[in-house]
């Protein structure tokens, strides 16, 4: 099979991928700012010369910051793959509704998972209300990103004014959501077509944890309730290879914080003992085998850079 795959070149994920194709599969490994598109006679969406038509799957292990007008021709370009046939990991749809805090949030909700409260406004007033709604201790959150960058937790009504009008002056989206007392992990779930590998992260010295954060990995192995909330959160945005985080409150509720439609798997691998990268190509294979016939043999890695 010949995978096209969009990330960073010198990543840990591109040179795990290529290490689990070997002898099996062939890996063009793709630059999304040089992505192009022609129209008309011999049009084709292209990488410096590599036509991403003739891969068999693409899968997108980055989401590199660009204009809005970058973005959207990104994913337009996606989808435009997927519409012809091609294997697009995760398909644009998802991409696009993971990155976005209030739009994943909704969907949680309305598939039926618990979410934390929560209030996404534009202005300072509406989210000094939101504040004194929650009471008084809150996570504001960019509504796009990820690994924890630029989450605060807010206590202290002054401070959470001055912080509010800020983000208001940078014409932020301002997501506000209740703090959820816990104790001090959360779980990683990821979301492999219907397999679900799991692990623990604990931060003893941040309610944060991410694991860019400073949090540690522990094995942990869920059970079939688990599995399945966390299929139901990557089915709500559309993504067969997501990250599920969960949250266990104190008050004894299952929360489900975030879907990562681009998600690392170094610390689970590690912790689990699992060869994830082996599992994705697996998974991606049997999408192919689904949608058209079987891809021939592997030929090595190569770069497009």
């Amino acid at each position: 099979m010949h995978i096209a795959l969009l990330a960073n070149s010198d990543s840990w994920y591109a040179r795990d991928l290529q290490r689990a194709a070997a002898g099996r599969h062939e890996i063009t490994t793709l630059d999304f700012a040089k992505l192009s598109a022609g129209l008309g006679s011999g049009g084709r969406i292209q990488c410096a010369g590599f036509d991403l038509a003739a891969a068999d799957a693409v899968l997108v292990r980055t989401m590199p910051p660009g204009s809005l007008e970058q973005v959207v021709f990104r994913m337009d370009l996606l989808a435009r793959l997927a519409a012809a046939g091609t294997v697009v990991v995760n398909p644009p749809k998802a991409l696009e509704a993971a990155v976005d805090k209030y739009l994943t949030s909704a969907l949680l909700e309305s598939a039926g998972l618990d979410v934390p409260e929560t209030h996404v406004c534009q202005d300072a007033e509406a989210a000094m209300q939101a504040f004194a709604q929650l009471g008084g201790d809150v996570v504001v959150k960019p509504l796009f990103g990820s690994e924890g960058r630029g989450i605060a937790r807010l206590e202290d009504e002054a401070l959470a004014e001055r912080a509010f009008k800020m983000l208001a002056q940078l014409h932020a989206v301002l997501y506000v959501q209740r703090f959820v007392p816990h104790a001090g992990f959360d779980l990683r779930l990821l979301v492999i077509g219907r397999r679900v590998l799991g692990m623990r992260r604990r931060n003893a010295l941040d309610w944060r944890t991410n694991i860019s954060r400073g949090a540690t990995a522990e094995a942990f192995e869920p059970d079939e309730q688990l599995m399945e909330m966390a299929r139901r959160a990557a089915a709500a945005v559309g993504a067969p290879l997501a990250g599920v985080d969960l949250l266990p409150g104190r008050d004894g509720r299952m929360y489900t914080i975030e879907v990562n439609a681009v998600p690392g798997w170094k610390a689970l691998a590690r912790s689990a003992g699992v060869d994830v990268a082996s599992l994705v190509l697996d998974e991606l294979v049997g999408m192919v085998d689904t949608g058209k016939p079987p891809a021939n043999g592997a030929k090595g890695a190569r770069d497009c850079r």
